[in-house]
């Protein structure tokens, strides 16, 4: 299984406009729900995990996995990704400002695993990160990604 075949298009958003930290958080949220991965509830629990816990969720340079604990907001495990027109402080000393927005959304606690190898690859290739927050629409990202990034 690679990425792409995690991201259906309605869950990819590129050159996303978000004023602030909770904005960019609210975009992958939506993509979450437009895919049918999770109600808008788990996306009010992603900011609330921010707001309780600081930006704990900014893992590398530019990028943050906003995600929150299983829920019944949770219809089944997926992934968003939005890339930020212009990249937003979240408050991490050492990885902000971030570009990239990843939505994580699990039904239990190793639903995720796979994904986040496939993620931890693509941070890892600094070209096809750059190529991915250049590309210009979500069938851009899939195909990219299908390049780049098996599992």
């Amino acid at each position: 299984m690679d990425l792409a075949q995690q991201l259906p298009e309605e869950a990819i958003a590129t050159h996303v406009v978000a004023a602030d930290w909770r904005a960019a958080i609210r975009a992958a949220g939506e993509r979450l729900v437009a895919s049918g991965v999770t109600t808008d509830a788990y996306t009010d629990e992603m900011i609330a995990a921010v707001d309780e816990h600081g930006p704990y969720i900014v893992i590398a340079p530019g990028f943050a996995l906003a995600h929150s604990r299983p829920s019944p907001a949770v219809l089944r495990t997926g992934i968003s990704w939005v890339a930020l027109a212009e990249p937003v402080e979240f408050g991490s000393k050492a990885n902000d400002p971030v570009r990239l927005v990843v939505g994580l959304a699990a039904t239990d606690h190793d639903g995720h695993l796979e994904v986040m190898s496939a993620l931890a690859g693509i941070l890892a290739d600094d070209d096809a990160l750059q190529a991915l927050l250049a590309a210009d629409s979500p069938a851009a990202v899939r195909s990219l990604l299908g390049e780049h990034a098996t599992v």
